[in-house]
């Protein structure tokens, strides 16, 4: 019971993390407009993420436009892109394998087989985790460096944006859950008393009087 409980809780951790990973892709706050002590323009704010910009103004009204041409964003941008959507769905393949590893299922029949299909999903999560973390480390980098530059104007000053963190929390929950998932399988492949309890009980056969034999089968 304990492996088939930690792979139920990576999973979950999995799933969580994946969700997260979706909102970091589709939010507009990968940088925000950085407010400097000498910076008196407050009226507006910038956000720039992976799909569109945005600017909210002050009274709360925003307006934000979609890139029109891919080929005109930087190489961070596209690559972030990439490297973010091939994470989401690696991690929609994992969910499968996962689920059809998993103890609490009967795709794969029970035995060592099946713990190395978990195993996989497990590790195809962990990747996932992984693949997210470069283009979040990479754009977050960019932001930073242009921030201390001297030579780039403070109007132009970003700095980092609330999906980077949840993207960064996202990559951890995925990275925990494939390592829980991976520890559960592996626990279940060497010690097969671990795995999820299943009793099967042989049916009652009806006596010549009519009725089922009272004994138990398990």
């Amino acid at each position: 019971m304990g492996s088939a409980a930690l792979e139920i809780m990576g999973l979950v951790l999995c799933l969580v993390g994946w969700v997260g990973l979706i909102l970091a892709c589709g939010l507009p706050m990968w940088q925000v407009t950085a407010f400097l002590d000498h910076n008196i323009v407050t009226a507006q704010t910038t956000w720039k993420g992976l799909w569109m910009s945005c600017v909210v103004q002050s009274t709360g009204h925003m307006q934000c436009k979609v890139y029109d041409s891919v080929l005109a964003l930087s190489t961070e941008v596209q690559a972030a892109r990439a490297l973010t959507v091939g994470a989401v769905l690696l991690a929609l393949v994992a969910l499968f394998v996962t689920l059809a590893g998993a103890q609490c299922t009967t795709c794969v029949p029970a035995g060592p087989a099946k713990a190395r299909v978990a195993l996989t999903g497990g590790a195809l999560y962990a990747l996932c985790g992984l693949l997210a973390l470069v283009p979040l480390c990479w754009f977050a980098n960019i932001v930073v460096r242009e921030f201390y530059d001297p030579t780039v104007p403070v109007s132009q000053k970003y700095e980092l944006g609330a999906a980077l963190y949840i993207g960064w929390a996202a990559s951890a929950l995925l990275m925990c859950g494939g390592g829980l998932v991976c520890c559960g399988a592996w626990a279940c492949a060497g010690r097969p008393d671990f795995s999820f309890p299943v009793k099967y009980s042989a049916p009652r056969r009806p006596t010549a009087s009519g009725d089922y034999d009272k004994k138990n089968y398990v």
